[in-house]
């Protein structure tokens, strides 16, 4: 660059800084789309609606205290083979108040909850 003039020195200097501004804006928007993609991916894998139906159906079966462990089992086949998912729930009663422990995996997603019926 010694032999350039001055307006030259400053346009090429120019030319470098506005280059370098550009790939790393490209970086940081590159970046951001992935976190973006990840972040809604997860939301989206969520099985919601698989959860509302087994919390449905292990509701209706507590009152089923005489088909009890017939009921268990089959929500633990049927989830397995629709779903792909392990689902498996317990309850006990102490002083008049149920207590129901639920367990739900399907690979991606793990949701434990627990209920208390008085």
């Amino acid at each position: 660059m010694a032999r350039l003039n001055d307006d030259a020195q400053w346009i090429v200097l120019m030319g470098f800084l506005i280059s370098f501004s550009f790939f790393f804006l490209a970086l940081v928007i590159n970046q951001s789309t992935v976190v973006g993609q990840t972040t809604a991916e997860s939301v989206i894998e969520f099985p919601k609606n698989d959860i509302r139906d087994f919390r449905y159906v292990i509701g209706n079966s507590v009152n089923l205290s005489d088909n009890f462990d017939v009921v268990k089992s089959d929500i633990r086949v049927i989830s397995l083979n629709r779903k792909s998912s392990v689902v498996g729930y317990s309850n006990f009663t102490a002083d008049n108040t149920t207590y129901i422990q639920i367990h739900y995996n399907n690979g991606v997603t793990e949701y434990n909850e627990n209920w208390t019926f008085p």
